[in-house]
């Protein structure tokens, strides 16, 4: 016995010192790595993204005991199951773990459980979760499987925030990202934008609801949706807003007379004779309903007079113009915490032509994002806003970088209010009662081979309210609606770009805490508002 049991010591001590063999290190096999993730929610703290536990299965080939009956039976489960590279990868019998299908909710992985296959086996991962559905889909991005941000906030949430990796089902426990985005507001846009692409057979929309004090993100849309838990890349549902560039156009003579004022080159008084079309580089500009009569600059704004906003531009000259859009933050790329924003689409030089076209919005191809943060300037007493998806805190300061001088944005949102408030403005139909409603309609023909599509328009309309003290700024488009009855047979955003926007305003107006005035509501819409009205009582 004693000779027995010194034999089996040798042998232990043999093997130790003789360590692991190859083969031995074929029994185990790194399982995949996964991360934890925190939260994400909106402004006021309602979730957005969470991880959830769910089950992955995988396989140990070296316990299965008969893979054609494995394979045949988690067909059943799986009707998309890749048969072939399943029995390759359990006809190796050296590995011992194989995944075979990953995330799986609480019922699958009871039908797989109940076929009782041996050589099969769960794991409990993390997953992400959507409680919204698809709701601001674009913002928010996808994860991989892996549970690892890919895209939008959920890659900032890796790269900024961090996330923690895990080989379990084991939760974060970092806070929250609270996104500056509002769940109420953000599904008002979405189905207001929903209903426009029906009321107006369009093929797509787009919206943003931007403070213009703090730069903050409250609402950002894009139609066709996403379902950020099933990402879609086909290229018809990228984000309109910041993800594509567009040629805007009559909305873009907001910045257009805005320079002429800024820059001393006229006022709203300044009287400018349009009655003659322009001819420049073998094209002729000319206006969709001329008065054939000299235009005030004001006049030009109302009618939205592309000869008049031409004129204006040329004053300036190009390098002035390239200028102006330089300083307001036009001619290069910007970014966000959801990723890059698509950067602008400029003329390979800066002529005479080139000047004109720009001066209403054609020629030159601008994320709405981007667009909306200039614009913004125009309404806030010319001050520079920086656009983010994140909230910031009460007591952070914004920097105070002016791009226009306070008198100038006064002068435009006193013409933007008139654009809405007017019979002969353009902007009438995006009249919100108790609102006080300002905005400027654009109709842009969109870009096709051998030259623009006349039928084919992108419908916009830029929207601030209320205009004695902007709040908020919103951004609609509808993406080649039709002309049907309801617009009397025309595709002009005057006719469905800025009802639209009266829909959307009406809607988050209460959400956002600002209430209509008495006087309004009362019939009487010519007062002034009243600055202590319960509207100034609104919640940030």
């Amino acid at each position: 016995m004693a000779l027995f049991f010194m034999a089996i010591g040798a042998q232990l001590v043999r093997l130790a010192l003789a360590g692991l063999t190859d083969s031995s290190i074929s029994l185990s096999e790194t399982v995949a790595q996964s991360y934890a993730r925190p939260d994400i929610v909106d402004r006021n703290g309602r979730l957005l993204a969470t991880d959830v536990v769910a089950y992955s299965l995988f396989a140990d080939p070296a316990r299965v005991l008969d893979r054609d009956e494995v394979i045949e039976k988690l067909a059943v489960v799986f009707p998309d199951l890749d048969r072939n590279a399943l029995r390759r990868d359990l006809s190796d019998r050296d590995r011992r773990f194989v995944w075979v299908r990953r995330g799986l909710p609480p019922r699958t992985a009871q039908a797989v459980h109940d076929l009782g296959l041996p050589g099969l086996d769960f794991r409990r991962e993390l997953r992400r979760a959507y409680p919204g559905g698809n709701l601001a889909g674009h913002v928010l991005g996808y994860v991989n499987i892996d549970n690892k941000g890919v895209s939008g906030i959920e890659r900032y949430v890796d790269d900024i925030v961090g996330v923690e990796a895990v080989q379990s089902a084991t939760r974060a426990e970092r806070p929250p990202v609270r996104l500056s985005l509002d769940i109420g507001v953000q599904h008002a846009v979405e189905a207001e934008l929903a209903d426009a692409v029906k009321r107006y057979e369009a093929q797509g929309a787009a919206g943003i609801v931007l403070d213009v004090d703090t730069g903050e993100i409250v609402a950002s849309a894009s139609l066709p949706e996403v379902d950020p838990a099933r990402p879609n890349m086909d290229s018809a549902r990228a984000d309109k807003i910041s993800g594509s560039t567009f040629e805007l156009g009559s909305v873009f003579k907001t910045l257009t007379v805005a320079m002429a004022i800024d820059q001393a080159l006229a006022t709203p008084e300044t009287i400018v004779d349009v009655r003659k079309e322009l001819k420049s580089g073998g094209f002729t500009i000319k206006d969709l309903h001329p008065l054939r009569r000299p235009l005030t600059v004001a006049e030009i704004f109302l009618h939205s007079s592309n000869v008049g906003a031409a004129m204006l531009a040329l004053q300036a000259g190009p390098d002035r113009f390239q200028a102006f859009l330089r300083h307001m933050q036009l001619t290069d790329a910007i970014k966000t915490e959801a990723g890059n924003v698509s950067p602008p689409q400029l003329p390979p030089r800066w002529g005479e032509t080139e000047t004109i076209t720009a001066s209403y919005g054609h020629g030159i191809a601008l994320a709405p994002l981007q667009f909306a943060a200039a614009a913004s300037a125009v309404v806030n007493g010319g001050r520079k806003v920086t656009p983010t998806y994140i909230k910031r805190p009460f007591d952070s300061g914004v920097a105070d970088i002016p791009l226009m001088s306070a008198a100038t944005s006064q002068k435009m949102r006193d013409l933007m209010r008139r654009n809405v408030a007017e019979p002969a403005g353009t902007g009438k139909r995006a009249d919100v009662p108790g609102y006080q409603v300002g905005g400027k309609t654009g109709t842009a023909e969109m870009p096709g081979v051998g030259g623009y599509r006349e039928k084919a328009v992108i419908s916009s309309f830029l929207a601030a309210f209320p205009m004695d003290k902007p709040r908020y700024l919103v951004f609609v488009m509808l993406f080649e609606p039709t002309a049907n009855k309801e617009t009397g047979g025309e595709v002009l955003a005057s006719r469905n770009a800025a009802p639209t926007t009266a829909r959307v305003i009406s809607r988050i107006g209460p959400l956002l805490g600002i209430l209509p005035t008495q006087a309004a509501l009362s019939g009487n819409s010519g007062l002034a508002f009243d600055a202590a009205s319960p509207a100034k009582y609104e919640a940030r």
